[in-house]
């Protein structure tokens, strides 16, 4: 079974995505690791199945899928954002993505409002969180637009509008993290601004700072 690693991690945490976004309109992917199957070095990706319960799938279930769009592997059909996938995974050094329609990041995504830089914790995903312009869900047109706001950002992450949020990561998990950062600032920031205060931003200098000093965080 080609991305056995990939495809079991996808299975892991799909289930996290059921605290995150409504229904069954969350999607993860992983990355190939390079681990000597058909699908060559960082060629591939393992992705969530389409309309499926998040804990309604084997390993050998979940759909592989090479990073020009085609389908490789998989008994399930896969998410139909794989056009969002492909197109990030060939653009950026990632490992993993999250797609969520979480309801305070989603919020601000139908504001068309980016999320400024309200707490230090946003360095995680950048320095601010941009706004994708709107394209129908599953198109090469909305993958487009998504790069291109993380990139002109710097941020590995971007609301999307009138749609959700996309985060990227170097793995699942820290990818599952940082959607849970940005959901939490996005919460912050609308119940702020909700109760008629104005956050106070961060400036770039003291986010270099932070961004220094997480360099030796953790163990």
């Amino acid at each position: 079974m080609i991305l056995e690693t990939e495809r079991r991690a996808v299975v892991e945490h799909a289930s996290e995505l059921a605290d995150l976004t409504p229904g069954r309109t969350g999607n993860l992917s992983v990355r190939s690791r390079g681990d000597g199957t058909d699908a060559g070095p960082g060629d591939a990706f393992a992705i969530t199945p389409t309309g499926v319960p998040y804990d309604g799938f084997d390993a050998e279930d979940v759909p592989v899928v090479g990073t020009d769009g085609e389908r490789l592997d998989g008994e399930m059909a896969p998410s139909s954002e794989v056009p969002m996938h492909s197109a990030i995974y060939r653009r950026e050094d990632v490992g993993a993505i999250v797609h969520t329609h979480s309801p305070w990041a989603t919020a601000l995504a139908v504001a068309d409002q980016p999320l400024p830089p309200i707490h230090y914790m946003i360095v995680a995903v950048g320095k601010r969180v941009p706004v994708a312009e709107y394209a129908p869900y599953g198109t090469d047109e909305l993958a487009e637009n998504i790069v291109t706001a993380m990139t002109e950002a710097s941020s590995t992450a971007s609301l999307i509008e009138n749609h959700g949020l996309v985060v990227t990561a170097p793995d699942l998990e820290t990818a599952l993290e940082n959607t849970h950062h940005v959901e939490s600032l996005a919460r912050l920031y609308l119940e702020s601004r909700s109760a008629g205060l104005e956050p106070q931003t961060l400036t770039d200098d003291q986010l270099e700072t932070v961004l220094e000093k997480f360099e030796s965080y953790g163990q």
